[in-house]
């Protein structure tokens, strides 16, 4: 794995220096000692006292997992893809292919490429919407375009060989094939509906009947510039209800867990270009939208945000909160052009930490990426309401209840996760507006949906709970560049 590593504003020794330091926590490598899983007093679902969430960026599941065996991959006929997307200016249409670059580019992925590459369920709309976005772009993070690279390149998959601790994940335990994004728009959505089941555009702090549907802008727009990523200069207003508010009415511990680094945008939404911005738990942004929540402010829950070492540090010392959010900065997201490489080094050292914690015996670590980023799938998203769903995303249970090797068909979004949370912790409460206590004109309550499947029947809880499978942060793999 050798060549270019320069894309993001982010030495090769800083994001894997400060993420990788999990090696204080024993984490890092196939070495050490690990905690063997115990009996359980609980049942069922109430074995998992400990429910991780880690969201990675920007990667659809055939781009993925179009290859893994008897999941609904990309259609093929004696092993030669038999869809494609057309091109522009008469040029062929251009089939799914192996991409082993370790650097992807991807495509525009807002609400407008999300109709676009459905194209009316034709799932062909991929390779055209890249070129026609193509730059000039104001940074990485902007869904509505991408910098450089070759329009083909949202046609390229990943196999076993390039992505091999994600593939053993998913012999080992559970691959959700049907996981789609909750929403068909881009990453900030995406994530406030992680935490809430809704993204919205409100007009006054504390006054949840002021929010509004918004799936793709939800804050105020600034006068000029990117208008993508709220700031200290146009601060949203995130006056709905979300999960921690539920769970801290019911003490219910909780973490959200950042990874410093460089924020994935300007922190100046005026500025087309800027220095490197520094991240941590206490820079709101794309990934980071709670510190925006008037909930968490008013529950004065801030303390809850932290850094990524404090997760590791928990984990070690078999204190994890009762539900955890995990998400990184840009060097380790595999946000195109980050590389797949230190993505998967990251994940990896997060689930290990888990893993050879005293809680792993009683922990569900939900693993996603939180759009398509562009990338092509064949499946035709499922309308839950008007917010989606969005396209289809890899999706991974991993924990010792958890089936091994099952592939799990039901339709499922980040929505499954709160539902999980809510069964597990709060007896089955939801984010409803008529029961919450703080009523907001959210279209539907997602959790509820007839269409969602219960991510339950990926545990088997009457299984002997199962030791852990440490992975080597680094393995062996095919990719290039």
């Amino acid at each position: 794995m050798s060549g270019r590593r320069k894309r993001w504003p982010i030495g090769p020794g800083a994001a894997l220096c400060v993420v990788l330091a999990c090696a204080l926590a024993g984490a890092c490598s196939g070495s050490g000692g690990t905690h063997q899983p115990g009996a359980s007093s609980h049942t069922g679902i109430h074995k998992i006292r400990h429910v991780v969430v880690i969201m990675q960026e920007n990667r659809s599941f055939d781009s993925y997992f179009g290859t893994y065996p008897g999941a609904t991959g990309i259609p093929m006929a004696n092993g030669v893809p038999t869809v494609c997307a057309p091109d522009t200016g008469g040029r062929p249409c251009v089939k799914p292919y192996p991409d082993h670059l370790d650097e992807n580019r991807g495509g525009p992925h807002g609400i407008i490429a999300a109709n676009r590459d459905v194209n009316g369920g034709r799932m062909d709309g991929f390779v055209v919407e890249r070129r026609t976005r193509r730059g000039p772009c104001d940074g990485p993070d902007n869904p509505n375009c991408v910098q450089g690279g070759a329009p083909h390149d949202v046609m390229g998959y990943h196999t076993q060989s390039d992505i091999p601790n994600y593939w053993t994940y998913a012999n080992d335990f559970v691959l959700q094939d049907h996981m789609f994004e909750p929403n068909a728009s881009w990453s900030l959505p995406a994530h406030l509906f992680m935490v809430s089941a809704w993204s919205a555009a409100c007009t006054r702090h504390n006054d949840p009947s002021s929010c509004r549907n918004e799936v793709q802008q939800p804050g105020p727009r600034p006068r000029t510039g990117n208008p993508l990523q709220p700031s200290t200069f146009h601060a949203p207003i995130y006056a709905w209800t979300d999960l921690t508010y539920l769970l801290h009415k019911n003490n219910v511990s909780w973490g959200y867990y950042v990874v410093p680094g460089i924020e994935p945008d300007c922190e100046n939404p005026s500025t087309i270009a800027c220095a490197p911005v520094k991240q941590n738990a206490k820079t709101p942004g794309i990934w980071n939208p709670l510190p925006y929540f008037d909930t968490v402010r008013n529950d004065q829950q801030q303390a809850n945000i932290q850094s990524i070492q404090s997760f590791y540090g928990a984990a070690t010392g078999g204190h994890l909160p009762q539900v955890s959010w995990v998400v990184p900065s840009g060097g380790v997201s595999e946000h195109p052009p980050a590389r797949i490489s230190d993505g998967m080094a990251y994940v990896t050292s997060v689930i290990n930490a888990v893993m050879k914690s005293p809680d792993w015996s009683s922990t569900a670590i939900f693993l996603a990426w939180d759009d398509w980023g562009g990338f092509y799938d064949n499946v035709v998203p499922p309308t839950v309401d008007r917010n989606g769903y969005g396209l289809r995303v890899p999706g991974l249970v991993i924990s010792p209840y958890a089936k091994k090797g099952y592939i799990d068909h039901q339709v499922l979004s980040f929505d499954g996760y709160l539902k999980f949370i809510e069964d597990d912790f709060l007896n089955g409460q939801r984010l409803d507006p008529k029961t919450d206590g703080r009523p907001d004109p959210r279209p539907s309550v997602r959790e509820d949906a007839p269409i969602l499947g219960n991510i339950v029947n990926d545990f088997n809880f009457d299984q002997a709970p199962r030791a852990p499978v440490i992975l080597p942060v680094r393995p062996k793999t095919t990719l290039t560049g």
